[in-house]
């Protein structure tokens, strides 16, 4: 049976006192987490080693914002796994529309992160995701595919999650119809041929719709913008019925 996981992507928000601040109201809210889901928040980084040392707990993960596919080297603004592993960091975030949209990011680029978070023992959430205008001309399916089968080339669907998140649902207050992410969700499913692949959904998730998104059978836990910032809010989806 698949897992689900719910996380949080706090982006450029929190700093080192705000991030204790926040885990002192929210480790009390999850303390009782059914054991049928795993909770994880990509911090910056600058707030990743507090969130490690101030957060001992096994029910939550901690993930990076992003990854570089070499150990070291002059790469400026980059990341390596070493540098977060130090830190207990299990995932990383890949292929985000953020870096997509802002740093031309291309599916290549991501798959050269993808790759080497999971041969450097990191869990990789792989988001992809189409725009207003490519949904609208009814190309959503054909996007997807091709991020897909480009983005995921030569990873494990066994040590691997996937993320879908359609642009204009992000940050927008627009959430894609439960049953329309469900069936993206499943087309995923089916091109990567692995049916235990943890498959989540991304895009205005907040606590009164988390129980409809986790109530499809394709959808096994969600990416959370927004509403990961405030730790009630974040428990509430945390502890989705």
């Amino acid at each position: 049976m698949r897992k689900s996981v719910i996380a949080g992507n706090w982006k450029m928000h929190m700093n080192c006192a705000e991030t204790k601040s926040y885990l002192c109201d929210f480790l009390p809210l999850i303390k009782d987490i059914p054991n049928d889901r795993k909770i994880v928040i990509a911090p910056p980084f600058t707030a990743i080693s507090t969130f490690s040392s101030f957060s001992n707990s096994d029910y939550l993960h901690i993930a990076s914002q992003n990854i570089h596919w070499e150990k070291q080297g002059a790469f400026t603004a980059e990341i390596s796994p070493r540098m977060l592993i130090e830190h207990n960091v299990k995932y990383a975030i890949v292929g985000h529309s953020e870096p997509r949209k802002y740093f031309s990011e291309s599916d290549e680029q991501i798959n050269r992160r993808a790759v080497f978070a999971q041969s450097s023992g990191l869990t990789p959430i792989v988001c992809v995701g189409e725009t207003l205008e490519q949904r609208e001309r009814g190309e959503a399916d054909r996007v997807i595919t091709r991020q897909v089968e480009q983005g995921l080339e030569n990873t494990d669907p066994s040590n691997l999650i996937v993320a879908y998140e359609p642009i204009w649902a992000i940050g927008t207050g627009k959430t894609c119809e439960a049953s329309d992410a469900n069936k993206i969700c499943a087309l995923i499913r089916k091109l990567i041929g692995f049916n235990d692949v943890i498959i989540q959904y991304g895009g205005s998730v907040k606590p009164n719709n988390i129980d409809e998104i986790m109530s499809m059978s394709d959808i096994d836990g969600v990416l959370v913008g927004g509403a990961s910032l405030d730790p009630i809010s974040f428990s509430r989806i945390a502890n989705y019925k």
